[in-house]
């Protein structure tokens, strides 16, 4: 008999399946009693209208004051066969800091990956035990108090995963065995988190007419952000770097909590082509409507996207398509992107039989906003982990800077602020350390009744300190009128 709805909404595990998991769970416990830990999983289909975002929203709205400090993550990209990631508690913390960060959080994942005990079927990529979460921009980013929760490199097994691919929808129940536990209580505790989803959840609306008013302020002001690409071209001129990624932060008070899975509501509908990501920690969340994919690696396949330069949209059709070819003949614009491009290629080049990149930019184009965008793509030439490949390549001259070793440090003193997850990786990694990770931009830290906005833009030598910072506004308008009312 299969797994079955119960009257709440549930999933009850069918008497095979909850043999099935008890099955993992004992050998996950004989392996751990050789190596300290192991995971035990199992995955089962879902109806093909589940949404898994709407789902371990509702789930942490509904808990209990413990419940509701689960850690949860949603990755969907909804013009892409509609895929969709949601994850929901903690079955394993993985966290690190430093220049070796994204080495120690690899080790670590391929060390649980190698143990885990779990189905061996076909299905959506990101079916199974998983690893989701983020990095700070920089090695030791998140310092400051508003980034508590969010490490410089953070991933989590979740306890709960679903993911969806076209019309195939399926669960992963995670569990972590040690020497000690008891087989049944880690199958039991397994079967009521599935009990505890509602499976015809659907995404929270935001309130159309929040009682009080809003307001969003500079944490600096513009004037300063102007100053410090001013500054940052001097340092161009004089051939100390030929590229700076700098960006500003915006503040959004609002006259009650901001929601963020209503707020990812509305980002999936108004910009359906972008990454879209929430990852929450506590009474925070990071949210993000990103253009940019920094890795994808499925098998010995590879792809990213070199993405720099940048203008507005026109709702006239004619005026968009001569903004689109008036970016395209931008010098300014194709030197940034050349920058990156080539930085990007050289970077994988070391671990790949070959990488393409397109001759020519194309037009990336978004809800308010168009870029360049040249297309990667690499044959890896030995099985290098997803997570090796973001330490390699973050970050790109997209939001760092070329050289980077001029750059990094140059960033947080012109800037003025911890960028935190800010243009971090985020994204997710599988058993076979397949997966996905893209950029946190157009992206927002939201705690409470305060939203940090974040948008920064690539300074190089023809950079205009005005024309720059009317780039940023752009970038703004992302989430700007999302979080303000």
């Amino acid at each position: 008999m299969a797994s079955v709805l119960t009257a709440s909404g549930g999933f009850a595990l069918s008497a095979a399946d909850r043999m099935r998991l008890e099955r993992h769970v004992k050998e996950a416990l004989r392996r751990a009693r050789r190596h300290g830990e192991a995971l035990a999983a199992i995955s089962v289909r879902l109806p093909r209208d589940v949404d898994p975002s709407a789902v371990v929203a509702k789930a942490r709205r509904a808990g209990a004051t413990a419940a509701s400090d689960d850690p949860w993550f949603l990755f969907e990209q909804p013009d892409r066969e509609s895929a969709a990631l949601a994850a929901l508690g903690c079955a394993v913390a993985i966290e690190a800091s430093g220049d070796d960060r994204f080495a120690v959080v690899s080790k670590r994942w391929r060390s649980l990956a190698s143990r885990a005990v779990c189905d061996l079927l076909d299905g959506p990529r990101g079916m199974g035990p998983i690893a989701v979460g983020g990095f700070a921009f920089a090695p030791e980013g998140g310092a400051a108090p508003h980034w508590n929760g969010f490490a410089a490199a953070s991933l989590q097994v979740p306890e709960v995963a679903i993911v969806r691919r076209g019309e195939d929808v399926r669960l992963t129940l995670t569990v972590l065995a040690t020497p000690d536990d008891v087989a049944s209580d880690l199958v039991a505790r397994a079967a009521r988190r599935a009990e505890s989803l509602d499976l015809s959840a659907r995404m929270p609306l935001l309130d159309p007419d929040p009682a009080g008013r809003y307001r969003v302020v500079s944490a600096m002001p513009p004037e300063h952000y102007e100053q410090a690409v001013a500054r940052a071209v001097d340092r161009i001129a004089l051939g100390e770097l030929t590229k700076i990624v700098l960006a500003r932060e915006v503040e959004v008070h609002a006259p009650v909590d901001h929601d963020p899975a209503a707020v990812l509501g509305v980002l999936r509908e108004a910009f359906p082509a972008c990454h879209l990501v929430c990852v929450g920690r506590g009474d925070a969340a990071f949210v993000a409507a990103s253009p940019e994919l920094l890795i994808r690696r499925d098998g010995e396949r590879a792809a990213t996207l070199a993405l720099a330069g940048s203008t507005r949209r026109s709702a006239d059709p004619a005026v968009d398509d001569h903004l689109g070819e008036r970016l395209l003949r931008s010098t300014k614009d194709r030197e940034e992107q050349a920058i990156v491009t080539r930085r990007i290629t050289h970077t994988l080049k070391p671990y790949s039989v070959w990488v393409t990149a397109h001759d020519e930019p194309e037009i990336v184009k978004m809800a308010n906003i168009q870029h360049l965008g040249t297309p990667i793509r690499a044959q890896l030439s030995r099985a290098v982990s997803v997570l090796e490949l973001v330490g390699v390549l973050h970050p790109t001259p997209a939001v760092g800077g070329e050289p980077l070793s001029v750059a990094a440090p140059l960033i947080p003193a012109l800037e003025g602020f911890d960028r935190g997850w800010y243009a971090g990786p985020i994204g997710w990694a599988d058993r076979d350390e397949d997966g996905e990770f893209v950029v946190g931009l157009r992206s927002a830290l939201l705690r409470g009744r305060v939203a940090r906005l974040y948008a920064g833009v690539g300074v190089v030598r023809d950079s205009d300190p005005a024309a720059e910072l009317a780039e940023t506004d752009i970038k703004l308008q992302a989430l700007l009128p999302v979080l303000a009312g």
